[in-house]
């Protein structure tokens, strides 16, 4: 049997693409958000990614943003969804009532086209598209005519991701974009959460108000900050929704994860032009942790800060912008 496969089947009665690469395994759920909702190594028992549990589906469409590996666009919180660009402001909706901003955007709940699936001589691999345009219900409040792909393959060396946004209107466009990616801890049927540490390419972190926006100023790292960024820290030893710059290690801007009682470590590897992280565990519930990489600050638009330093960028009309990230496994040394 070839060991790369994709195929059309359904996931928990949901419409999905398989894809399969020796013994690891993939679900891409088009139908919510893009989500790829799973990615396991079959042979060891590992499940990286947090999944719905079995017959709980609905809890996972009601909530998409909590599991698998969620396109949030544009990413994060608004203050009252206003929204400043060139000279008019954006409405967005107000969806989270504790805080009164819009959360989270509009990818990662509605349909997308699948445009491939297949394989190649080394992976397998599906490609899944949303174009927004004036006859898009999100046109009303986000009035831009644009394409977003994503591309998940599959082999040996693990699972990749490919996204590619391009501007297809006349005008330019907010170019904000983050992954809501929701990781297993333990993700070895073998270990327990105490056996986890997690390690993040973190620089500053960003003071938040109460309504969780930036108030623009950076705060003291505290000694659980520090071991973040240096030499790990378990998961869950205190409550985390934080916000950070990103600060690349060795020019990679990534996450680790590292199963001390199996000596391996997971690693997200994810693009530079990722220039902030998020990191929220669920109130410090051990179980499972989302280490956002995201390219702009929350609520960027609304901050009197230089764009460059919040990752306020913009794709001008027929602009392309693309990055890649990596999940892979490899051995404690």
């Amino acid at each position: 049997m070839n060991q790369y496969q994709a195929y059309e089947g359904t996931y928990q009665g949901e419409k999905a693409i398989w894809l399969k690469a020796g013994s690891y395994e993939a679900v891409m759920l088009p139908d919510t958000g893009g989500n790829l909702i799973a990615f396991k190594d079959k042979e060891k028992g590992f499940s990286f990614l947090r999944e719905p549990e079995e017959g709980k589906i609905e809890e996972f469409k009601a909530s998409p943003g909590v599991y698998g590996i969620p396109v949030l666009f544009p990413p994060n919180r608004y203050e009252d969804g206003k929204f400043p660009w060139n000279g008019q402001t954006l409405q967005f909706p107000v969806n989270e009532e504790a805080t009164g901003n819009h959360l989270h955007g509009f990818l990662h709940t509605v349909p997308w086209e699948i445009e491939e699936f297949g394989t190649t001589e080394h992976e397998s691999y599906v490609t899944v598209k949303i174009r927004v345009d004036e006859k898009s219900s999100v046109y009303s409040h986000f009035p831009f005519v644009f394409t977003v792909k994503l591309r998940y393959s599959l082999g040996v060396d693990g699972l990749s991701q490919h996204v590619f946004i391009k501007n297809e209107g006349e005008q330019a466009m907010p170019r904000l974009l983050a992954f809501h990616t929701a990781v297993n801890a333990p993700f070895s049927k073998e270990s327990q959460s105490s056996d986890y540490a997690i390690k993040l390419t973190i620089g500053e972190r960003w003071e938040l108000s109460e309504r969780m926006l930036p108030t623009g100023r950076h705060q003291a790292l505290s000694a659980f900050d520090l071991a973040l960024k240096g030499e790990g820290v378990y998961p869950f030893a205190e409550s985390m929704d934080n916000h950070y710059t990103a600060a690349p290690q060795q020019g990679r801007n990534r996450m680790e994860l590292t199963d001390s009682r199996l000596k391996l470590t997971l690693i997200y590897d994810v693009g530079t032009s990722y220039k902030q992280w998020m990191i929220w565990n669920n109130g410090g519930t051990p179980g499972f942790f989302c280490p956002e990489p995201q390219m702009n600050l929350v609520n960027a638009p609304n901050v009197d800060l230089p764009a460059e330093e919040i990752g306020l960028f913009s794709l001008e009309p027929g602009e392309i912008w693309e990055e890649t990230a990596r999940f892979y496994v490899k051995e404690v040394m």
